[in-house]
């Protein structure tokens, strides 16, 4: 007998792309949720067009991104320039109690689908809005994916070496906050559903949800009129704080000290006690300023370790440490995503076997068991029309003839 899970009957419309509605969508899934993916073959979810591929084959359900955030979901395709497309989509949101889209403000309400005639085919239903910079103000229109978000947000201003034009990050750092709020945001909206019988249109910017983990910037600006910018792998107000390499080809390990008992830790962990009274390390302050010869006598030490060595003498010792991993490292491993069973693997239609991620958290009282992989595109036109949505045999095959499902 399989175990229940908490948001078994709750029944979501997934019209996103890319990251962040997807995601948030699969862990609904993941959590029992009966997710059903909108997408079509004139505008399938980009991430579908997006490398690494299986086998290095491109192809629309080959992509192992799109593999690995839509999990658990049924895809149905829907021709949306269609009339009977938009006709059948009503038909899923009368379905539903959830509906997360990421289109640009107004695309929804050009094809009679926004928040208010959603509502009007089922007044508790829950809509959630991901876009850029939110569905209102001056720039609420403006084409921007995550990258760009950063740099309005001041992310990318800090990254990269003080000497250097900003760096910028490779990954889609702002797509994943705007995930975990996101997720938050859909259960207090059920919560409070439950309660009132009402239901929400949650209205998320990307710009403000990265505005919330740089608020010691804002605050630093506002106290005291001080603009902080790139330091590489330093900080502002500790060191040593950075990246030292260990034995082995580019192998290297994280270590930041925060105060005087763990520099002095720091110290007997390397063998160099007499480093403890040194006037140019003795103060928080005077280590900061002579960071530079400082990273150099610890990574003079670092080398003669491995990466893990360093890090395990380091946490003995109550000092902030961990090795810089790579993707092989996450896979082949890594003990601890191991035996929190971080990475499992599911069998796909189209490339067979492949590696995919749980949710970063477990509760307590529901063992999570993930079995359905992502689907291919359209895979579940049948069964969603069918077996959800009620639709006669007869009345599929017209939709199939009249081109709206493709």
């Amino acid at each position: 007998m399989e175990a229940y899970k908490p948001l078994e009957g709750i029944k979501v419309l997934d019209f996103s792309w890319i990251l962040t509605g997807p995601l948030v969508a699969r862990y609904l899934a993941d959590w029992g949720a009966t997710v059903v993916k909108i997408e079509s073959k004139f505008r399938p979810d980009e991430v579908r067009n997006t490398a690494p591929f299986k086998d290095d084959m491109p192809g629309l359900d080959r992509s192992a991104a799109f593999a690995n955030w839509n999990s658990g979901k049924y895809s149905i395709a829907i021709n949306m320039k269609h009339p009977q497309g938009i006709a059948l989509a009503k038909k899923l949101v009368a379905w539903t109690d959830i509906v997360i889209e990421s289109f640009r403000p107004g695309v929804l309400k050009r094809l009679g689908l926004d928040y208010e005639e959603m509502r009007a085919i089922k007044e508790d239903i829950i809509v959630v809005s991901h876009t850029t910079q939110g569905q209102t103000g001056p720039y609420a229109l403006q084409p921007l994916i995550a990258h760009f978000v950063h740099a309005l947000a001041g992310i990318t201003d800090l990254t990269g070496w003080p000497d250097r034009t900003a760096a910028g990050l490779r990954i889609a750092y702002g797509d994943n906050v705007q995930v975990c709020l996101s997720f938050i945001l859909i259960m207090a909206a059920l919560d409070y559903r439950k309660r009132t019988g009402k239901g929400n249109h949650i209205d998320i910017s990307q710009l403000e949800c990265l505005t919330q983990v740089l608020a010691p910037t804002f605050l630093d600006y506002s106290a005291n009129g001080r603009i902080q910018s790139r330091e590489g792998n330093h900080s502002t107000f500790t060191a040593p704080h950075g990246i030292y390499r260990c034995k082995g080809e580019d192998k290297w390990c994280a270590i930041a000290v925060f105060n005087d008992k763990e520099w002095e830790a720091l110290c007997y962990v390397m063998d160099k006690p007499e480093l403890i009274s040194e006037p140019k390390f003795a103060t928080g302050l005077a280590r900061k300023q002579h960071e530079d010869e400082l990273d150099r006598l610890i990574n003079e030490w670092t080398t003669n370790f491995t990466a893990e060595e360093v890090m395990s003498k380091m946490q003995r010792q109550g000092i902030s440490a961990g090795v810089v991993q790579n993707g092989q490292d996450i896979v082949d491993s890594d003990p601890q995503l191991a035996h929190r069973h971080h990475l499992f693997t599911l069998d796909h239609r189209e490339i067979g076997r492949y590696v995919s991620e749980a949710p970063g958290f477990r509760l307590s009282e529901v063992p999570l068991d993930i079995q359905q992989p992502s689907p291919c595109i359209g895979e579940h036109n049948y069964y969603v029309c069918s077996e959800l949505l009620g639709i006669s045999d007869e009345d599929f095959a017209d939709m199939v003839s009249a081109g709206v499902l493709e």
